[in-house]
């Protein structure tokens, strides 16, 4: 097995070499408290070790799909161990749903994040910032990709409608009854990439992995017409290799998406530039002169539920006891141990 078509490279290579007398995999399905994963040997099915299980402190510290992890006991018969995780390059994380205070790793290691969502009934562009929040913090590039465009009549206005939220970000229009938008995303995963496909149940997420695998290799199912919206389908995470290279995730719909981190400042980077300019440094922009931000609400630069959404998410986060610095170093103690082990992560992937 290539390891390679799987996205393995240098820097995983790098840090597997710690690891002596095991052999380097990666988590391609988790159910529950177990997991498929692939290594030079084929797919096999494995659990966590029981020195693992007790060193581990939260649900971070157990593997999730995308995981590149070191594991004994290949060559028997039975299930194989996963002994360690190697440190993530990027990973989507949200909140547990419900009110869990727990946290859930959705997908690791990923290159791209496709933010699935469709043109009927289920387009809300402050959902939307919400996803992007969560993806530009995860360290992967966001992609947005609006489906079902076949159902919708109104399609310019709403794609300008995304594009005055998500500057800077890539948009794919696609329809199951048009294959040249399915052709265009094959185009835009290279061999070795791997690439997650989120967002609602019934966004088509499933219909367009096997348009890409090029068969029906997972389930779906039509809309409901009662009220347009797509049943739910796939039921846990799976990593997929793609025909023409690369690998996709495919992941079950979130019904909620509740934030765990995030960042703000690259998703309403718009609203930032505007607070900058208000007159006092601690303006609550709630009706004190010279606040540069209800100024641009009035003059419909920026919309009123886009600024409410921009304070609930940071309110969300605790944004307003952290400055940037603080921010910067919890995200990098969190996926990557330290500022120091974060520099050495980007001159490995520029020799990439």
């Amino acid at each position: 097995m290539d390891l390679k078509k799987y996205g393995f490279n240098s820097y995983f290579e790098q840090e597997s070499k710690m690891y002596e007398g095991f052999v380097l995999a990666r988590v391609i399905e988790q159910h529950l408290n177990l997991y498929k994963i692939v290594c030079e040997n084929g797919e096999r099915l494995a659990n966590v070790s029981g020195k693992f299980r007790y060193l581990a402190i939260n649900v971070l510290d157990y593997p999730a799909v995308g995981d590149w992890v070191m594991v004994k006991d290949v060559e028997t018969r039975g299930n194989v161990t996963i002994h360690h995780i190697l440190k993530r390059s990027s990973v989507f994380v949200r909140q547990s749903a419900g009110t869990s205070s727990n946290v859930q790793v959705v997908v690791s290691n990923i290159d791209i994040v496709f933010i699935c969502m469709s043109l009927n009934d289920d387009f809300n562009l402050r959902r939307l910032e919400r996803y992007l929040t969560i993806s530009w913090d995860s360290q992967a590039k966001p992609v947005i990709i609006l489906t079902k465009s076949d159902l919708c009549k109104n399609i310019e206005s709403k794609i300008l409608e995304v594009e005055t939220i998500s500057i800077g970000v890539e948009i794919f229009i696609c329809s199951y009854k048009d294959d040249s938008c399915f052709e265009k995303l094959k185009n835009y995963i290279c061999e070795g990439q791997t690439v997650a496909f989120i967002g609602s149940s019934g966004v088509g997420k499933s219909t367009i992995i096997n348009k890409l695998i090029g068969k029906d290799f997972i389930k779906t199912n039509e809309i409901r017409e009662s009220d347009d919206k797509g049943k739910h389908t796939t039921t846990y995470r799976q990593l997929i290799l793609l025909p023409s290279g690369g690998v996709v995730i495919d992941t079950p719909g979130m019904r909620e998406l509740s934030i765990y981190s995030g960042d703000v400042s690259k998703t309403f980077e718009d609203i930032e530039e505007i607070v900058a300019r208000c007159k006092f440094r601690n303006c609550t922009h709630s009706g004190e002169s010279g606040c540069a931000v209800r100024s641009a609400i009035m003059d419909g630069i920026i919309e009123e539920d886009r600024f409410i959404n921009y304070k609930k998410l940071k309110r969300e986060l605790g944004y307003h006891s952290m400055n940037c610095r603080q921010r910067e170093q919890e995200k990098l103690n969190r996926m990557f141990g330290g500022k120091k082990v974060f520099k050495e992560f980007q001159r490995n992937l520029k020799k990439r």
